[in-house]
């Protein structure tokens, strides 16, 4: 896997900060909004960025939540991760929702929203197959790690 990787990035707006990490070692890049914005209980927005990328081939870009914001402000993104495909050249933007029952969440210009997290994307070839090899779960459904598999024995 490679360790740099060179993205080429076009600022839209001329003063929007380019994306950074919070700590070295950060897997994600801080990205902005370059406009206020206030998202009443429940309510959507869809908040530009003011950035553009151009990723190698075989790479991609997910837009993911700050854990910060979720946790204070109950704000997530409502298409999470959202995903920038390496042949996307538009305005990345992020589809903000406050999830909070009573209060607004209020964004002002420049502030944090969201997180670009860059992986890389093997090249995936499928293979038809009339059967699947067995596994430990088989075809258990969501959440079947949590139940017990035990049977009541009282």
């Amino acid at each position: 896997m490679t360790s740099e990787v060179d993205v080429l990035i076009k600022r839209l707006h001329p003063d929007v900060p380019l994306p950074t990490r919070g700590h070295p070692g950060d897997a994600g890049l801080d990205l902005v909004t370059t406009e206020a914005a206030v998202l009443s209980p429940g309510q959507r927005a869809l908040l530009p960025t003011g950035i553009s990328i151009a990723l190698p081939a075989g790479f991609v870009a997910f837009v993911v939540p700050r854990s910060g914001l979720a946790v204070r402000h109950g704000v997530s993104l409502v298409n999470s991760p959202g995903t920038v495909d390496a042949g996307y050249r538009g305005e990345i933007k992020v589809s903000m929702i406050n999830h909070d029952p009573a209060e607004s969440v209020e964004f002002q210009r420049w502030d944090r929203i969201a997180q670009l997290v860059i992986q890389q994307i093997p090249d995936v070839q499928l293979h038809e197959v009339d059967v699947l090899p067995g596994s430990d779960r088989s075809a258990s459904g969501f959440g079947s790690t949590g139940r017990s598999t035990r049977k009541d024995t009282n």
